[in-house]
């Protein structure tokens, strides 16, 4: 039987593991290089004002997105601390540099990656845009979808050049043992390593689909602000980031919505395209952990009010 009461689930990859978020507790677990699981549990807040805050359409989406940045870095950081010194051989007299290197550009990356990349990722195609199409493409629609494009082109090129490295290529992994974690638990599938194996790495919520979404509302949205230089045009990309950011978590949020309806579904097929490069098929050991991470995430949510800290799944 299908759940209904899915949504409130949402997880991401870490390093050599998933975590797994719900309403008042988000739960890593990550695989050790002596092959234990070990979970990490934070209890989130839940003060009523920003509540209330992410529940407003349009809004929800940025408070969404720098509520899972904060929350995220406690969880990137644990990972990062503890492949390093898996790495090391918990050696910190010998290695102590480049664990603390390799911690702060993963908590670095948590907080700021999404929004400096973000406004980065606007900016660069704005500006080439502008120097490339404005002396020659005088429709503004038609300008736009040109600059659309290019964005495309330079994201589909850095997510196929980052995904060669080994290290990036297991993340994908674990995205994919993420995705098809909820994709059993929303079918209503017993939770075991066969059944969730048997499971797609493709999820309409993705926050992959949501980038690219983020593209196509942006070649939208900026055709209704004129522009007259270059640099007018990267200033108002970037002033117009925060209504680009909330449409795109709206039309994120009703893909899903309509996924099993006729003809609606194919909204969404754009996004789970893109998925192909950011996920990879798990293998047993890593749907493993992400099992681990959604079923101590359930009992917390089931149990709440329990202390948070560190353990080791049974």
């Amino acid at each position: 039987m299908r759940r209904e009461s899915y949504a409130t689930y949402g997880g991401q990859a870490v390093i050599e593991g998933v975590m797994f978020r719900g309403p008042q507790v988000a739960v890593t677990a990550i695989r050790r290089r002596d092959r234990r699981i070990e979970t990490f549990e934070v209890f989130l807040s839940t003060h009523p004002t920003w509540q209330r805050l992410r529940r407003i359409p349009f809004l929800r989406g940025i408070i969404a997105l720098v509520d899972a940045a904060a929350n995220g870095v406690k969880h990137l950081q644990f990972a990062a601390e503890r492949y390093s010194a898996d790495e090391d051989g918990e050696d910190a007299s010998r290695s102590e540099p480049s664990r603390l290197t390799l911690i702060l550009g993963v908590a670095v990356s948590g907080v700021l990656a999404f929004f400096a990349g973000k406004v980065l990722f606007t900016a660069i195609p704005a500006f080439l845009a502008g120097v490339l199409f404005d002396p020659w493409v005088e429709n503004r629609l038609l300008n736009n979808l040109l600059e659309g494009t290019l964005k495309l082109l330079l994201l589909l090129g850095y997510l196929a050049a980052i995904g060669q490295t080994p290290m990036v290529k297991r993340l994908f992994q674990y995205h994919g043992a993420e995705h098809k974690v909820i994709n059993a638990y929303e079918a209503g599938a017993p939770l075991t390593v066969r059944n969730v194996q048997q499971f797609s790495t493709l999820h309409y919520r993705c926050g992959s689909s949501f980038v690219l979404f983020t593209i196509l509302v942006g070649v939208a949205v900026y055709s209704f602000f004129p522009w007259e230089t270059v640099w007018e045009r990267v200033v108002l990309r970037i002033a117009l980031l925060p209504a680009v950011i909330g449409i795109s978590f709206e039309v994120l949020q009703l893909t899903n919505r309509w996924r099993n309806v006729p003809v609606l579904r194919y909204l969404g097929y754009p996004g789970l395209w893109l998925q192909k490069l950011t996920t990879r098929e798990p293998d047993d050991e890593q749907v493993e952990v992400a099992i681990a991470a959604f079923l101590r995430m359930r009992e917390l949510e089931q149990a709440k009010g329990q202390p948070a800290g560190v353990c080791q799944a049974r």
